[in-house]
């Protein structure tokens, strides 16, 4: 019972998104900022006593990342749809989410089985798109930060974006043509 202690707090995670987003739409900044670090620490626990204890499922593998893109995604989303992140930007991380999952699919489908390991740029991208939606709540809720700073990151969310989904692309292919 002690190994699921992981994939509790990470379900607890998933169901703090709709209050985090609730929040975000509302404006009430200083409670979603409060509930985004509480999520920011819970997904660090979880990963420590998955660690430390050697608490690994299966389940935890999979929901664990999904936590991860589920809440940047309904963010990015949040943030299109007030006009604080353009939509080619949204349009872009959302898409190459869907291509992932889509080609993962595919791989399993083909193959009949799929190892998943992020890759570096993958790692890279999503620290970039963190980074790029605390600057953003950071923008619009407490200080103004100046244009070069907020363009600057999401022209580098964009290109790790692109350099990321291209990679997935190109292992999906050779994983689900590769012979044996």
């Amino acid at each position: 019972m002690r190994e699921q202690i992981p994939n509790i707090i990470t379900m607890i995670r998933i169901v703090s998104i709709a209050p985090i987003c609730w929040l975000l739409w509302r404006g009430e900044y200083p409670l979603a900022l409060m509930l985004l670090v509480l999520a920011g620490l819970s997904d660090a626990l979880d990963g420590f006593l998955a660690r430390r204890y050697g608490w690994f499922t299966r389940l935890g593998a999979f929901l664990d990342p999904v936590a991860d893109k589920l809440f940047v995604m309904a963010v990015f989303i949040v943030f299109g749809l007030q006009g604080n992140l353009p939509w080619w930007l949204v349009s872009l991380v959302i898409g190459r989410d869907v291509v992932i999952v889509l080609g993962a699919m595919a791989c399993r489908w083909l193959r009949g089985k799929l190892e998943i390991r992020p890759l570096m740029i993958s790692k890279l991208n999503t620290g970039l798109q963190i980074f790029l939606l605390a600057t953003t709540l950071l923008h619009i809720a407490l200080y103004p930060l100046p244009s070069w700073l907020t363009i600057g990151l999401q022209w580098g969310v964009a290109a790790t974006t692109l350099l990321s989904g291209i990679a997935y692309m190109i292992l999906w292919g050779r994983y689900a043509f590769a012979k044996g």
